[in-house]
């Protein structure tokens, strides 16, 4: 890896980053970086667990989200082992997926179903039951060496900024919620009523602020309204 550049290219992303308007676009921005930036990672995603339940925060590229759920259907999986050992480790690098993996067995066999040849992640916080992590995907094995796990750390210092700033779980867990709502209520005016995008978002954002509404509450309104003119 080339360090000079790839130390420009992080300090573009900390430019980057400052911009975002809210944290779901930091951790998203932060997912497609680990991408654009780390040498063979096809795929990347944060992952919250709380009281073994997994959460995908952000993901970027395809088999992260599949990841997580298995890994919270199971109980098992890299993620989970590095927050169960805690402690001044707080990076797992998996050289080769396609090797049996006595530790978990069970997940190792799924990620190799999903194409996953190697992974890296880093614990980006612990709390009691709850932990966090940004973990590294690459279809073929090998791929990440100590300097890709250590371009991922360094990439995992700005998610642990980032979602310090977000109070609690639930926080990011309710964003989310209102994105998905806010995208199914503006489907259903595209839909309804032929309007590009950005008028969808602008009729939700107008309702809005004309009756003084949370847009989450507007989108739910529309989404349980299924018939007649949702304005």
């Amino acid at each position: 890896m080339e360090w000079q550049k790839f130390a420009e290219d992080m300090a573009v992303l900390a430019r980057t980053l400052l911009k975002q308007d809210s944290v779901q676009q930091t951790l998203d921005e932060i997912a497609a970086s680990a991408v654009k930036l780390v040498e063979g990672c096809d795929a990347a995603g944060i992952l919250a667990v709380r009281k073994g339940r997994a959460v995908t925060l952000s993901s970027y590229g395809d088999m992260v989200e599949e990841s997580d759920r298995l890994q919270g259907e199971l109980g098992e999986g890299p993620c989970f082992d590095l927050a169960r050992r805690a402690g001044d480790d707080r990076v797992f690098r998996i050289k080769d997926m396609t090797r049996p993996q006595p530790h978990w067995p069970r997940y190792a066999k799924a990620a190799r179903d999903l194409g996953i040849g190697s992974m890296t992640g880093v614990l980006l916080y612990t709390h009691d039951e709850d932990f966090g992590a940004l973990n590294l995907y690459a279809r073929r094995p090998g791929v990440f060496t100590e300097e890709n796990a250590t371009a991922g750390w360094l990439l995992a210092s700005h998610a642990a900024v980032a979602l310090a700033d977000a109070r609690t779980i639930d926080q990011l867990e309710h964003a989310l919620e209102t994105r998905h709502a806010i995208g199914e209520a503006m489907g259903m005016l595209m839909e309804r009523h032929g309007m590009s995008e950005d008028d969808a978002f602008s009729v939700l954002r107008n309702i809005s602020q004309h009756h003084n509404i949370k847009l989450r509450d507007v989108a739910q309104r529309i989404r349980d309204k299924r018939t007649g003119d949702p304005a």
